[in-house]
């Protein structure tokens, strides 16, 4: 076996670090290159508004996803499988694009749609769909939409069978429902883990929910329907008014969790 110089190891440790520098300062040069065509997104650039708190607790829309990447900075993005890939009789396998085509004198004309779910696993997650007649203008579209439907996520603890008092699972149950597809979200203890399908328990993860568990009922092959029921009952959480001797007992919290409140919960 030859050994490698102790020059090169450390050149190959560098290598990765100096990439990520560059992804960085690409994301930054962009959002300094920004141009904002609302005021909102004036205030956002003036660093009048800081936190995206300000604009979600006054119901106010957002129409530029460079806000959402100012204001949220360590945003993950993934694309839920919504599609099915040709196979003999439907049996292909699951796939991110769903293909559709149109049927014209000139010829078929196909589309491809996806699902995007952004989020930083800390109390806000943004679900978005895109269809173009490309896979990469869809998939743009989707991710930029899945940034403009950003939203709050209530998390707590409301299992009776855990008195840890930390907001790791949901506060209550909720119900989602579209079309015959109903999505039922309970509070686990902790420990649990995320007992959902693959595509739920992908967004819960991105939302910073760890614990819960999960009921679907009716067509649920058809994913779209069951992503639209999640985020249903996603916007329950926030939406759902609780009592202030209740907040305490369940452990709720809005959003992203600042360290000194966890060590004063814990």
């Amino acid at each position: 076996m030859t050994s490698i110089p102790k020059e090169t190891e450390e050149k190959l440790l560098i290598i990765p670090v100096e990439e990520e520098k560059i992804e960085q300062v690409s994301i930054s040069a962009e959002l300094e290159r920004w141009k904002p065509k609302t005021a909102m997104g004036r205030k956002v650039k003036a660093r009048e508004i800081t936190q995206i708190d300000e604009i979600l607790d006054e119901g106010l829309k957002i129409l530029e996803p460079e806000i959402v990447d100012m204001l949220l900075p360590n945003l993950e993005s993934d694309l839920l499988m919504i599609g099915q890939s040709k196979g003999k009789f439907g049996g292909g396998s699951r796939r991110v694009f769903r293909q559709t085509q149109k049927k014209t004198s000139e010829g078929n004309k196909p589309k491809f749609a996806t699902y995007a779910v952004t989020g930083n696993s800390d109390g806000f997650v943004g679900l978005g769909f895109g269809k173009a007649k490309e896979t990469v203008p869809a998939r743009e579209k989707a991710s930029r939409q899945a940034k403009l439907n950003i939203m709050k996520i209530t998390r707590g603890c409301g299992s009776w069978q855990c008195s840890c008092k930390t907001p790791h699972s949901i506060p209550f149950k909720v119900i989602g429902k579209c079309s015959s597809v109903t999505v039922e979200l309970l509070p686990a203890p902790k420990g649990t883990g995320l007992k959902a399908e693959k595509e739920i328990a992908k967004i819960l993860r991105l939302a910073g929910i760890k614990d819960v568990w999960s009921k679907t009922r009716g067509q649920t092959r058809n994913r779209l329907n069951v992503i639209q029921a999640l985020a249903q009952a996603l916007q329950k959480l926030h939406t759902t008014k609780v009592q202030d001797k209740h907040i305490e007992a369940l452990a709720i919290a809005h959003g992203a969790i600042k360290k000194t409140a966890m060590s004063e919960l814990q």
